[in-house]
């Protein structure tokens, strides 16, 4: 499948993907796809990283890891999510399983899923978002809507008013500076909230057209990146290129010309010069210095082609990961100039 021209890849293409790494893990192969990286926010050594068939640490900068069993391994992770204020505890977003959260940076993992569905169908869980100033407040994008936990993950209920015409939303963004506002990236373009997810508002102009045709599948919105210094700029990395909106998302314009319609998987602002932006495509990492104006590739070093998740150093903006689709792990210390790639090697313990 081309995935820039799919409506939807999560849709399309992960329920073929999850048979193909179900027949893989019960050769007990191990996947070269990196689904999700986080990176520990004082101690960047520390690197997680979600793959198709288990998730990993390192504690030495991805030179070795440590695969976690035990509960964890009974299920697929989609998504991580480190507490800012706690970074001991780990929260896996799973393929239908809820939640797992470990609170000593993965010994143990707790299984936390009540409430993550919608009748009977159990949610895929594509993304977990603390909120900024109480970590207490968490927020899950799930293929049956948008949720909210305010005891730390343990429970959740379903935060979906106004979202009259999609159910599967696959990313989310907070406003740092004004947490009562949120984003979430959908199937069908961008939604709005400004009272802490009690309702949400369609934005979607000059995203989506307004007579679109099946609007709840117009548009993939993988990834959202609110710029910190000026919180009303946010980007969309979509299934049909980077959007950017100026005014909180009340319209948005196609940027980049170099990227065209191309596939948007995740979006990385170096959170001390925002208009450094690195994107991770399914033509490989591109980056910009001047806002999204102009591109370059930044590929050079990487043999995959897809790239799946990027994460950059909180302490060193020089310094980011990149999962690819089927490629592995990969590693820069110039701002993406060169990569090197790290095997996913057992550590002596």
């Amino acid at each position: 499948m081309n995935e820039e021209k799919a409506h939807y890849h999560p849709r399309n293409a992960w329920w073929l993907t999850i048979v193909l790494i179900g027949v893989l893990i019960g050769c007990g192969e191990r996947s070269s796809t990196i689904v999700s990286i986080a990176l520990h926010p004082t101690k960047p050594n520390i690197v997680y990283v979600a793959t198709d068939e288990a998730v990993y640490k390192s504690r030495d900068t991805g030179k070795s890891w440590e695969r976690f069993e035990g509960e964890l391994s009974r299920t697929r992770v989609i998504s991580l999510a480190i507490d800012p204020e706690l970074p001991a505890t780990i929260v896996a977003g799973t393929n239908g399983d809820g939640t797992y959260i470990s609170p000593d940076g993965g010994r143990i993992w707790h299984q936390f899923n009540q409430g993550l569905q919608k009748g009977t169908i159990s949610a895929i869980v594509n993304q977990v978002a603390f909120h900024p100033h109480g970590s207490q407040t968490l927020y899950a994008a799930t293929t049956v809507g948008v949720f909210r936990s305010t005891d730390g993950g343990r429970t959740w209920s379903e935060r979906m008013s106004g979202m009259t015409e999609i159910n599967f939303v696959v990313s989310l963004a907070i406003d740092p500076l004004n947490p009562d506002i949120l984003y979430a990236g959908t199937t069908g373009g961008v939604y709005r909230s400004k009272n802490g997810a009690k309702g949400w508002v369609k934005v979607t102009e000059g995203m989506v057209a307004f007579d679109a045709k099946m609007a709840s599948m117009a548009m993939g919105v993988n990834s959202l990146a609110i710029d910190p210094r000026s919180t009303r700029t946010i980007y969309a990395g979509t299934t049909q290129g980077l959007f950017k909106s100026t005014n909180r998302g009340n319209n948005w314009a196609k940027i980049g010309k170099a990227l065209g319609d191309g596939y948007v998987s995740a979006i990385q602002l170096d959170p001390s010069n925002p208009s450094t932006i690195y994107l991770a495509t399914s033509q490989g990492v591109k980056k910009s210095t001047d806002a999204g104006e102009t591109w370059s590739l930044q590929s050079s070093g990487i043999d995959a082609t897809s790239i799946r998740s990027i994460q950059l150093n909180p302490q060193d903006s020089n310094s980011l990961y990149i999962g690819t689709n089927g490629g592995g792990l990969y590693r820069s210390e110039d701002g993406g100039d060169t990569w090197t790639k790290l095997p996913l090697t057992p550590s002596a313990h």
